[in-house]
């Protein structure tokens, strides 16, 4: 394999650079790497994937900020919240109007009457929609980013002619049916049946619980064959036995249609099915991985409306004769989500440029955006409504509607420890594979699998040099930055490593060490994702011209980097015995109960 990036030759000019700092060039013809995040497991820093920061074609950026102006035009006319929580729907006039302005088949081929749009730039609009309202967030996602993607990524060309139009226009919506009673975080053991016929034609037997849009025009559904193994099917609920017997009352995202279905002797017919048979697996796999990238980026829309509604209340509101703004412990909650928000933006859209530049496997990094936006978003509501005070919890006010809607997020499309488990077992088994005799260890259990799509990882059998990798491709001014990155790199590897030799196989039952090494490899591609966004903004506009963006991104990347130390300290120095110890006595009594002396 070709020389990776983290050898530095003497004779390669990076052209992003003002003084034409050296940089290693990946390989002729592709990526030196099929994934960013794989890669630091085994002590290797990919930064040609990251670098230089990805951007839109100038025509596509047009073509984006048209369809926010079209969409904004929209919901301030006809989008009434207080209206959709009442009627517990976002109203057919408004998915009749999304649809005629192009904002229901973004990514669609234009061919379908879709808008084309890239990844990058199908995120960047659904930015927008998380920015708006939760609700509108997530049945235009339903829709979009899971419910017909499948047909989109996977259909024949005789399916996207049947289907993508009138999914496109918003005529017809799509519906995603993958979660059963019985089968939550483990979705690889389905036990909705899909037979198949003697004429062809599939037999569906099963049920299927929280299905957004589980009971409009299109959904596709997931099964298992006990010949043939998982399968895809396009369903419509004209299909005789197919049910939706009730919807359910949830907490928040009280205009979102979530459905139970259920299947008696559906007859699918064979056209009907996606893809190959015996692959439903991998496509339900590969349709989360791009699901979670627009949840990563709804949160990004999301968190920067909490930031105006916050900035807006602390300057006005005065308290012992000041703004409140004026008091460390508000700026400090400020301070957070704007630096915060920054790293999570950069690494975002540094993911959606990855897939859009053809990284074959962006699996992990779609899953760490998913865990660090959904959580963020979570803990910087609660820091808002905080600084709302007690008008917060006034049901007037949007603060309750916004956290009860969000509270979902860190659970669906995958529960956000099980992605944790995924991340890091996925990474050590790209090491285990590289060491000897650990080749063999069976890391990819049902946490692993149920995560995404796992990718077979070919590393680069290049000797390693004795430094550490070097993060290279950044502005000059933000060396001093990018210097640590190196060791926190090699570090990473070896934590692995010394956890995959003290525990072999069994490391798989060590989530507490796993949530460690998730999170450590995430501050660290956050890390690089900021330098190498602030680099181009630095390229771009000069240093002096964003010395205010620049002091956030620094103070972003020395908190993660902080974070990573901390978090492969801990490997070695816990309290995770007394935590087991202490969840087992609850186990026990059944409960908390220690009576309170003397009371």
């Amino acid at each position: 394999m070709a020389e990776t990036a983290t050898t530095t030759p003497t004779d390669a000019a990076d052209p992003t650079q003002p003084d034409g700092a050296e940089r290693a060039d990946p390989p002729a013809g592709g990526h030196s790497s099929p994934s960013f995040a794989k890669s630091l497991f085994v002590g290797e820093l990919h930064q040609d994937l990251l670098t230089p920061y990805p951007t839109m074609a100038r025509d596509e950026q047009a073509k984006v900020a048209g369809l926010i102006r079209s969409l904004y035009d929209i919901t301030d006319e006809i989008y009434d919240v207080d209206r959709i929580e009442q009627d517990r729907w976002i109203g057919d006039e408004v998915i009749a109007a999304l649809g005629e302005a192009g904002l229901m088949g973004l990514y669609v081929d234009e061919e379908f009457g879709g808008q084309g749009l890239s990844q990058t730039g199908y995120c960047r609009v659904s930015e927008e929609f998380g920015r708006i309202d939760a609700t509108l967030a997530v049945v235009t996602g339903v829709h979009q980013s899971i419910g017909f993607k499948g047909i989109h990524l996977f259909g024949s060309d005789e399916q996207k002619e049947r289907f993508l139009p009138d999914l496109a226009a918003g005529r017809t919506l799509a519906g995603f049916a993958l979660t059963e009673p019985t089968t939550g975080s483990d979705a690889y053991d389905l036990q909705t049946r899909a037979e198949r016929e003697a004429d062809g034609s599939w037999r569906l037997n099963g049920e299927k619980r929280w299905i957004g849009n589980g009971n409009r025009d299109v959904v596709v559904c997931f099964a298992r064959s006990e010949e043939h193994g998982h399968v895809a099917l396009i369903l419509t609920p004209d299909m005789e036995g197919f049910e939706s017997p009730f919807r359910y009352d949830t907490m928040g995202l009280r205009g979102n249609d979530l459905r139970h279905l259920t299947f008696t002797d559906v007859r699918v017919p064979p056209e009907n099915v996606l893809g190959e048979v015996g692959d439903g697996f991998s496509i339900a796999m590969n349709v989360l991985n791009n699901g979670r990238m627009s949840l990563g980026t709804g949160s990004v829309g999301a968190v920067k409306k909490l930031i105006d509604l916050t900035v807006d209340r602390v300057q006005n509101r005065q308290q012992f004769g000041q703004p409140i703004g004026d008091f460390e412990l508000v700026q400090e909650k400020i301070a957070w989500m704007t630096s915060y928000l920054y790293g999570l933006e950069a690494t975002s859209y540094a993911t959606t440029g990855m897939m859009d530049a053809g990284v074959e496997d962006v699996s992990l990094e779609s899953a760490m955006i998913k865990v660090a936006g959904t959580e963020f978003l979570w803990y910087a509501a609660n820091r808002a409504f905080q600084l709302a005070g007690g008008e917060a919890y006034m049901n007037d006010q949007p603060y309750a509607k916004i956290l009860r809607d969000i509270r979902i997020f860190p659970i669906f499309e995958g529960a956000n420890d099980v992605l944790r488990a995924f991340i890091a077992l996925s990474g050590l088994k790209v090491l285990g594979d590289e060491l000897d005799g650990m080749g063999e260890l069976d890391l990819l259990g049902a946490p692993v699998r149920s995560g995404g799509l796992v990718l077979d990882y070919v590393l680069s059998k290049v000797k390693r040099r004795v430094a550490p990798p070097r993060l290279t491709h950044v502005h000059p001014q933000l060396r001093p930055l990018a210097e640590p990155v190196g060791e926190q790199v090699v570090r990473l590897r070896e934590s692995s490593e010394k956890l995959l030799r003290r525990y072999g196989g069994d490391v798989r039952t060590k989530q507490l060490h796993q949530k460690r090494l998730a999170h450590a490899a995430m501050d660290v591609t956050a890390q690089v994702s900021t330098l190498s966004r602030m680099t181009a903004t630095m390229n771009t506009s000069g240093a002096e011209g964003t010395a205010t963006e620049r002091f956030i991104a620094e103070t972003y990347v020395e908190r993660a980097a902080q974070r990573v130390t901390r978090q492969l300290d801990h490997l070695e120095r816990n309290d995770d015995d007394a935590m087991h110890q202490i969840a087992r006595v609850a186990y026990r009594r059944g409960g908390s109960g220690f009576e309170l002396y003397g009371a």
